[in-house]
């Protein structure tokens, strides 16, 4: 998984959609199918597995064809069956089987018991997606039927991490702003990614081999996840395998044929799966809309660290379970502090302001004189065309300048964005540095001195630098 403590927002579809989804994938829906077609006269194994002479009858039933491929997909549809609960073992000893108490969820069931049982499926596959092929195994066994693992070169906890890393750096590539979004990833960048070093210039030959390695187990790996529904998956084309698999190292990826070496993306449904798994290993994950249900405060601190379109779409769910003025005034009382994180408060404050009309106006009216509120409500106020507005003072002028740099700070860092404000405010104002190290905002000292760092005029600059040092000292920082 990702070892980031908090990853950017995803946005899934509701939870029924993702139900419907789950029951439509083959794997599951095989397994149902299976599950319903069973009966006492159902034969299994010793492990529960089907046996042999029925493989045939469960294949047909499935309308797969009566060949190896056949028997060993409704073999696989009936292994999830048995994990999953959708049938259970009535006597080991006689190899029988009934349905099992799960087969009910999907007609009694809420789409979260559905999508339960998916998951269920799902960590069933993604156990089987990280066992080396049966031939290996089978080459691997030793008398009395045990593996011996160090012949297979192979450590089953290093390879369930591979899988989950893999999966991990998908995901993020899906739910990070300016990634991957809803296009596929290429097989080879998805390899790359968990082999070759940041800080590596230019891949070696032994890296990149490991690259073509990686990419082939994944080839693998994803045939096997795409009919559970977690990912769409295009394999590599079959004409390239003989080259990937050659003892000679492998050629740079040509960007025009990218896609004949395989290329992948997380269905919504695998976006919600991943997602699950992460928020079990304690990974923070979050959803568009979890903070729906919860107060302006959470809202206004959950949303900081958003991306700007991720925060929006939260801020719209919330404002649209509640009525308009109410929730003006919340969003105002939570945008109050001196905190550190206080100005970047009120800027998604403002953000979720500028989504209202003007029934929210009497609450912006209520707040013009309180002085860390009182600039933004005049600045909401005149794009409403409100009226009898008193005008800003100097002082109120400056503090909510102060305060909007240092949102943007917090949200983006020394981006061109705040370079070009930061510009801009210094070529309008000749004495701004003069005036505005006497701000009393908490971030005074910290706004001038990133001002200083920002502006390529190393005069004003130093001017900057300077006024942040008065700050400091009038403040005894």
């Amino acid at each position: 998984m990702s070892d980031s403590s908090t990853l950017p927002p995803v946005r899934l579809p509701a939870e029924a959609e993702l139900a419907r989804d789950a029951l439509a994938t083959p794997l599951l829906s095989r397994a149902v199918r299976l599950a319903r077609w069973a009966g006492p006269g159902t034969l299994v194994g010793a492990g529960g597995e089907l046996v042999d002479e029925q493989l045939p009858a469960a294949a047909a039933e499935l309308g797969l064809p009566d060949d190896a491929d056949g028997a060993a997909d409704a073999s696989e549809a009936w292994r999830v069956a048995v994990d999953t609960g959708l049938v259970e073992i009535v006597d080991e000893e006689e190899g029988t089987v009934t349905v099992g108490e799960e087969l009910g969820v999907l007609t009694s069931g809420g789409p979260a018991d559905v999508l339960a049982l998916w998951r269920a499926a799902l960590e069933t596959v993604l156990a089987d997606a990280s066992v080396p092929d049966l031939d290996d195994l089978v080459d691997a066994m030793e008398e009395g039927g045990e593996i011996d693992f160090s012949q297979l070169d192979w450590d089953p906890e290093a390879e369930a991490e591979f899988l989950d890393g893999v999966l991990g750096n998908l995901y993020l590539l899906t739910v990070t702003e300016g990634g991957a979004g809803e296009g596929p990833v290429p097989l080879p960048a998805l390899a790359a990614s968990m082999i070759v070093p940041d800080d590596m210039g230019e891949p070696t030959d032994d890296v990149l081999e490991q690259v073509s390695d990686a990419m082939m187990r994944l080839d693998d790996q994803f045939r096997m996840l795409a009919p559970v529904g977690l990912v769409e998956f295009q394999p590599v084309d079959e004409a390239l395998m003989a080259d990937i698999d050659s003892d000679e190292p492998a050629a740079p990826v040509d960007e025009s044929d990218i896609a004949r070496y395989g290329m992948v993306r997380l269905t919504p449904l695998g976006l919600h799966g991943i997602r699950a798994r992460m928020l079990e290993a304690g990974i923070d994950a979050p959803a568009v809309g979890d903070l729906a249900d919860k107060g302006a405060d959470a809202l206004l601190d959950g949303t900081s660290a958003f991306p700007q379109a991720a925060a929006q779409a939260e801020i719209e769910q919330w404002l649209a379970r509640r009525e308009t003025l109410a929730s003006a005034r919340e969003l105002l009382g939570a945008a109050r502090g001196g905190d550190q994180g206080a100005p970047l408060r009120r800027l998604r404050c403002q953000q979720a302001l500028s989504l209202v009309g003007t029934e929210a106006e009497p609450a912006l009216r209520e707040v013009l004189q309180d002085p860390e509120l009182g600039g933004l409500a005049r600045v909401w106020l005149a794009e409403h065309g409100a009226t009898d507005v008193p005008a800003p003072s100097e002082d109120l002028v400056f503090w909510l300048t102060v305060d909007t740099i240092a949102a943007q700070l917090s949200l983006e860092g020394n981006s061109e964005e705040l370079q070009a404000l930061v510009e801009g405010l210094a070529a309008q104002h000749s004495g701004f540095f003069a005036a505005a190290w006497r701000v009393d905002h908490p971030a005074t000292a910290d706004v001038l001195e990133a001002m200083g760092r920002l502006h390529p005029d190393k005069k004003v600059a130093k001017e900057a630098r300077k006024a942040a040092f008065k700050a400091r000292s009038a403040s005894g920082g």
